[in-house]
C-alpha cells in the first residue's frame, strides 16, 4: 500500500461529466494539450506513457463528446501523419485550464483546513 505523509500536498482534479458520460478531465486534458505541442496524437500519448492505441481511443471519443472535433488528425504516409486541435479544441482545453486555475485559486483556504486535519496514512487503512 502507498503511504502519503502530510507533507504530500492535497490537490484538485477536475472533471467535467453530464450524467455519466466524462467530457473532461485531467488526463483528456493533457492529452489535449501535448497533441497541440508534438502535431502527433502517437507522440502525445507518448508523452504521458499511453500506447498509441489509447491514445487514439481517447482522441476519437473526445471528437464524438463535443458538438465538432477537438483534433485533426492526416494519417501517415509519404507526406507524413500529424494531428493539430481545432479552434473548438483550443477553447475547450483553454476553458478547462481556466477551471482548474479557478479551482486552485478558490480552493486554496479549504484545501489547507483539510490538509491541516488530514491524519497520516497508515500501513492499515
Amino acid at each position: 500500500m502507498q503511504m502519503h505523509g502530510k507533507t504530500e500536498p492535497l490537490t484538485l482534479r477536475i472533471r467535467v461529466v453530464q450524467g455519466e458520460d466524462l467530457l473532461l478531465g485531467p488526463g483528456r486534458a493533457d492529452l489535449l494539450a501535448f497533441i497541440r505541442e508534438t502535431g502527433s496524437i502517437a507522440a502525445a500519448g507518448r508523452r504521458m506513457g499511453m500506447s498509441y492505441k489509447r491514445a487514439w481511443q481517447l482522441a476519437e471519443s473526445m471528437n464524438s463528446t463535443f458538438h465538432a472535433p477537438l483534433i485533426l488528425a492526416a494519417k501517415g504516409g509519404v507526406a507524413g501523419g500529424g494531428a493539430q486541435l481545432t479552434e473548438l479544441g483550443d477553447a475547450v482545453l483553454a476553458a478547462y485550464r481556466a477551471l482548474e486555475a479557478a479551482s486552485r485559486a478558490g480552493g486554496a483556504a479549504a484545501l489547507a483546513i483539510l490538509a491541516e486535519a488530514r491524519a497520516p496514512l497508515s500501513q492499515d487503512r
